[in-house]
């Protein structure tokens, strides 16, 4: 006997779809949140422009951080427009300076911490909807439009580099739009380096004279960064990881 054939609600097929397009990579129209800010998908436009024989990263001489200066903070504020309440808990965690001291020999040293756009990035690995993705480049990113705020992937940062939008925002930035219920990190300034510019706390960093942060292509042999990396000793945190991070540290 053949059976009838189960029709699904059509509530239920509109959810399907929907999700299914969330998924997919169609979803890279905008959302609009205020007059001239929209919400792309970094999924689409930002993965063409992506160099897949580049790595871009860091590498940060911490004998050249001083404690007091918080330039590359600043930067990364006025950038893309987020701000530093004093509220670590709900504050956003783009960049933040932490100060280590060494038990033994009472050395301090104070280093910025931001996303560390790891090899095989543990926030991407736990994303239920690939809104977290990592670039063809080494960039890792969000998509907004997928983000559904659930944030397995702030538990999953070993280094507390994503944050969480509370509010409703204002004022936001064209290039850099962010979206109340939804998570956030550095972008090691995707924007500028698409159009071949360096993100804006290494520019501040180099106009204080200190020159604690150097960008550059880690999979050319021939650039500065990847020629310091070969020639000083250098870390990387949580190396036990191995998540393979994409910014370095020397001097630690």
């Amino acid at each position: 006997m053949k059976l009838p054939a189960l029709k699904t609600p059509a509530k239920d097929i509109t959810e399907i779809n929907r999700r299914e397009f969330l998924r997919s990579g169609a979803a890279v129209a905008t959302v609009a949140l205020a007059p001239g800010v929209t919400l792309m998908a970094f999924g689409g436009e930002a993965k063409a422009l992506a160099d897949p024989g580049k790595r871009w990263g860091l590498l940060i001489d911490v004998n050249k951080c001083a404690k007091d200066c918080t330039a590359c903070v600043t930067a990364c504020s006025d950038e893309h427009g987020w701000e530093d309440t004093g509220n670590p808990e709900t504050d956003p965690q783009w960049i933040r300076k932490v100060d280590l001291k060494d038990k033994d020999t009472g050395r301090e040293v104070s280093l910025p911490v931001m996303c560390q756009h790891c090899e095989n990035p543990p926030c991407v690995d736990v994303c239920p909807t690939g809104a977290s993705f990592i670039r063809p480049d080494g960039i890792v990113l969000v998509d907004k439009h997928t983000c559904i705020g659930c944030r397995y992937c702030m538990m999953a940062c070993p280094f507390k580099a994503r944050s969480f939008v509370h509010e409703e925002l204002e004022d936001q930035k064209s290039y850099s739009p962010r979206g109340k219920g939804t998570v956030e990190s550095c972008t090691l300034c995707v924007h500028r380096i698409d159009e071949g510019g360096t993100p804006a706390c290494v520019e501040a960093c180099g106009k204080t004279g200190n020159g604690a942060m150097l960008f550059g292509d880690l999979n050319d042999p021939e650039s500065e960064i990847s020629r310091r990396l070969a020639e000083y000793p250098s870390i990387t945190l949580r190396e036990d990881l191995r998540v393979n991070p994409g910014v370095h540290y020397s001097n630690i």
